[in-house]
């Protein structure tokens, strides 16, 4: 409390009284803490927050349900904790964003103007973008996905269906079969990229504490485990710990036949011969028994069908912001914040923590007419779970690894603290700290 005291404190200090309609499409955490931090620094803030989900969801739980360590219960919060009564909440949808005329247009057809537009949408999953599959064939036929949620209706489903398909696999390996379990991942973007391996090995840990295995699959899109080599390195050592696991990289999951149990990929692979290098493409049919599918993502429709969008290049359907000021490059009214942004790096709530000062701040400069000076470094972070009790904390930015305890230097060292940290702590520090701009 004296934490949050004292931040709460330097910050009606540094309130500006300057004028504008502010208006936040999302009351996910970018959403949230974006109003945070622009409610405490505006002297009598014109803030309307757009959403229609009046249950606010702890993300990154879902894993530690899906694999037993947390309740389904444990990440539901209330977004009314979290918008105070001077905020104009709007509880519908946003399905029109009209960036020339400042104007958004909602799901029932009414019409809401801005003179500035933070979008907090976050990424959408698309289970449908994978031929033969629906939405609703999770937890069906040993598919699983702990991505699987309703933001709207306050559902997280990936986590308990998760767990049942954990324990069905157990009781199956129990019995004496090795089921075959694929693992997926797909080529887009995807929010927290860490989480398709956080289930694959706390999966294989699960049945390694009971003296089981079976074989195991992680089929990825990409062509390593992980983008800096020694946590990739680290992510090998725990997969070669795992009897029966193994790794088929540059497999992109195109299609699922639900009622034979067949996964067919798009796999892109080099031919060499004497005349050099061609690259090659083919389609991969696997058998599975069981199933876990993260599903390609994407901005939600009335974002992906805006014209604010990268239309090409790396981030290519994501909103179309500079990477360092969260300034959208042809809107200058316009920031993104969270999972939506189009930046090389950044789909992580640790990420959306660190875009919310950054934008605040920026937003004022941008009303007072006045240079943006603050930087996004790209921090992120993925608090990759090599077994149960171990984290591997990767922070890092656009210059490399970023630490957030120095002497810690290796990011890629797993540690039992980081694991303490993670389950007992950081969930607290959430609700209590980051949703009220308090760090």
């Amino acid at each position: 409390m004296a934490i949050a005291s004292a931040s709460m404190s330097t910050q009606a200090k540094a309130a500006t009284d300057v004028k504008g309609k502010i208006v936040i499409i999302g009351a996910g955490a970018g959403g949230i803490m974006a109003m945070a931090h622009l409610r405490s620094k505006i002297s009598n803030p014109d803030i309307t927050i757009i959403s229609p989900n009046e249950t606010h969801l702890y993300q990154p739980g879902q894993v530690f349900i899906a694999t037993g360590v947390y309740q389904p219960e444990d990440i539901i919060m209330n977004n009314n904790d979290f918008i105070p009564s001077d905020v104009n909440w709007i509880k519908d949808e946003v399905k029109n964003i009209d960036a020339e005329s400042n104007k958004l247009t909602l799901r029932n057809g009414e019409e809401v103007s801005y003179d500035y537009l933070v979008v907090a949408t976050g990424a959408a999953c698309n289970y449908d973008w994978i031929e033969g599959l629906k939405k609703e064939d999770i937890g069906t036929n040993g598919l699983s996905s702990v991505y699987l949620s309703d933001f709207e209706k306050g559902t997280a489903d990936g986590g308990s269906t998760g767990w049942t398909w954990l324990n069905d696999i157990t009781k199956e390996v129990e019995s004496g079969k090795k089921p075959r379990v694929i693992f997926t991942q797909p080529r887009t973007a995807i929010k927290c990229g860490g989480a398709p391996q956080k289930m694959l090995c706390l999966c294989a840990d699960y049945l390694k504490q009971k003296k089981l295995h079976t074989e195991m699959i992680f089929t990825t899109a990409g062509g390593k485990l992980f983008s800096l080599k020694n946590v990739a390195d680290e992510l090998q050592k725990a997969q070669d710990s795992y009897e029966g696991m193994s790794t088929k990289f540059k497999h992109n999951l195109i299609k699922v036949d639900v009622k034979n149990k067949k996964a067919t990929f798009h796999y892109i692979y080099e031919h060499k011969d004497e005349w050099g290098v061609e690259s090659m493409e083919e389609e991969v049919v696997l058998d599975y028994d069981y199933l876990h599918i993260v599903p390609p993502m994407s901005p939600v429709d009335a974002v992906r069908e805006s014209n604010l969008v990268w239309e090409e290049g790396a981030e290519k359907g994501w909103l179309e912001v500079d990477k360092f000021t969260l300034q959208h490059r042809r809107y200058k009214n316009i920031f993104g914040i969270g999972d939506v942004c189009g930046v090389p790096m950044g789909k992580t709530g640790g990420s959306a923590r660190h875009h919310a000062p950054i934008v605040a701040k920026n937003i004022i400069s941008a009303m007072g007419n006045k240079p943006l000076e603050e930087k996004f470094d790209g921090y992120t972070v993925c608090p990759l779970k090599p077994r149960y009790g171990e984290i591997i904390m990767a922070e890092f930015g656009y210059d490399g690894p970023m630490p957030s305890i120095p002497f810690w230097k290796d990011i890629s060292v797993p540690r039992y603290s980081w694991w303490i940290f993670d389950v007992y702590m950081l969930k607290h520090m959430y609700k209590h700290l980051m949703m009220r701009g308090l760090m």
